[in-house]
Formats: structure tokens, sequence, C-alpha cells
């Protein structure tokens, strides 16, 4: 409790985190609501999701696409795919696409599997979609390492 006490933002998050497992909404809303009013992105993405679900809070839709536009802005890729999910939910094909690639460029695979959707319909051409693999397999290739490898097999171990 020391760092939250000390206002770092990742402390309070995990405090917020730790509330919302046992069902303490109120409370990692409160936690959430300080770290993501001291720029703390990924709270941002916590708050989108109890507004967007009701947890401990009413249904609200803006405060769930403000939350959602915050996370992006801080660089979160989930939130970032997400907001590709709303425009494709509206119709908006070509926005949808373009948050999509950013998340696959991310190496975010869900986003690589919407956009090879998006090739098999048509949406995208044959050189937009070789691009974004290109780039989604060198983001991938970029978080490898053996330090990872070896703490893989430790957690597969585990299970």
């Amino acid at each position: 409790m020391k760092r939250v006490e000390a206002n770092d933002p990742r402390a309070i998050d995990d405090a917020g985190m730790r509330r919302f497992v046992v069902g303490d909404y109120a409370r990692a809303i409160e936690y959430w609501e300080k770290a993501a009013g001291l720029g703390h992105v990924e709270s941002h993405f916590h708050l989108s999701g109890v507004y967007k679900e009701g947890r401990g809070v009413e249904t609200n839709m803006k405060k769930f696409t403000y939350h959602q536009e915050q996370a992006v802005i801080g660089g979160h890729v989930f939130a970032r795919h997400n907001l590709g999910l709303i425009e494709e939910r509206k119709g908006n094909i070509v926005r949808a696409v373009k948050h999509f690639i950013i998340a696959a460029n991310l190496g975010l695979d869900v986003s690589m599997e919407k956009l090879k959707r998006c090739y098999a319909g048509g949406v995208i051409s044959k050189e937009s979609f070789a691009a974004v693999l290109r780039a989604h397999q060198a983001a991938v290739d970029a978080w490898k390492s053996p330090q990872r490898d070896a703490a893989e097999a430790v957690y597969n171990e585990q299970s």
C-alpha cells in the first residue's frame, strides 16, 4: 500500500484489480478513476469495461467510449481492436479496418484474424493485407526472446 499512498498509478491500478476480483466494484472504480486521472492507460481500459457491463455503476456507453478512446490514445492495443469492433457494428467498415490494421501491426492476433476475414471478403487489397501480415509477424517476432520462452515453458509446466 506504500506505492498506492505515493500515488503510483500502476500500484493504484493493481489495487483496483484486487478489489474488482473480490466483487468490490465501487472501490475498484475509485482506484481506477484515480489511476486514470494520473494517466494510467490500463485503468482507462478497465473503466471502459465496467461502464459497458454495468458492474458497480449504471451502464454508460458515453463513459465506455470515452475510456476506450483514452486507452487508445495511450496505446492500448486491445482498446484499439475494440474501437474497430464498435466501428464495424456501426457499419463504418473503412474506419474499423484502420483500427484493426493498427492493432495487428502491434501484434494483436485477434485483429489479424479480423483482417483475414476482411481480405477474404474483398474489403482490403492483397497488397494491404500482405503489408499488415508482414508488420504483424515483425511485431510478434520482436516479442520473442529466450527469457520469454523459458518463462512460458515454466508456466506451461505449472498448468
